[in-house]
């Protein structure tokens, strides 16, 4: 594909202070890298009531002016904040991921990467590293839920609810079919997409 285009698309709702400068270093480390010939950034403001202001809003337009910026009243939650997200914004390829960037750079690239190569729905993956730096409790819930989605759904990838995602245009259209706007929106759209698209991780 000749000069492909990338939008990575943020929900926000009450982030830690300092999230604008943090989300401009790292879509700029992220834009510097990639391969695309553009990269976007839509972020939406899921009826945030705390730490998100003006200040911020013009930060971020200074320093990113491919920016796409969506904002309503009252929280919705994450999976409605992406639909709204991926809706108003136009590319060939998306990435979702959290207004904190979680993710290492290496890791979005990687998406990006095979996404370029194979299309489809890609799926980030938590490795041991991540695990060990959350509580025991949600360790054991969460490798519980992978077992659930591999042996129970028979879905071609295990952790559906990695904030790390991409897809392409056919992707775009499943995703927007989702309706769940809370938890588990992920995990809907796998599921919806499973025969439709390739999925992986």
């Amino acid at each position: 594909m000749n000069n492909p285009i990338l939008t990575i698309v943020v929900p926000c709702y009450n982030p830690r202070p300092g999230w604008a400068q943090r989300v401009i270093e790292h879509f700029q480390a992220y834009q510097r890298q990639s391969a695309m010939s553009t990269v976007n950034l839509t972020l939406v403001n899921d009826g945030s009531n705390q730490n998100v202001g003006e200040k911020d809003f013009q930060l971020l337009r200074q320093a990113i002016p491919n920016l796409t910026f969506i904002s309503y009243e009252t929280n919705a939650g994450k999976g409605y904040a992406l639909r709204q997200g991926v809706h108003h914004s136009h590319s060939d390829f998306y990435i979702f991921t959290d207004i904190d960037f979680p993710y290492t750079i290496e890791s979005m690239l990687a998406v990006e990467r095979a996404l370029l190569e194979k299309g489809g729905i890609a799926v980030g993956h938590r490795d041991e590293s991540y695990y060990g730096k959350v509580p025991l409790f949600r360790k054991i819930l969460s490798q519980s839920f992978r077992w659930f989605i591999k042996r129970l759904l028979n879905l071609p990838v295990e952790d559906s609810q990695c904030g790390l995602k991409g897809f392409d245009a056919n992707g775009k259209q499943i995703f927007l079919q989702t309706t769940v706007d809370r938890f588990l929106f992920d995990l809907e759209f796998l599921v919806i997409a499973n025969g439709k698209a390739p999925v992986y991780a």
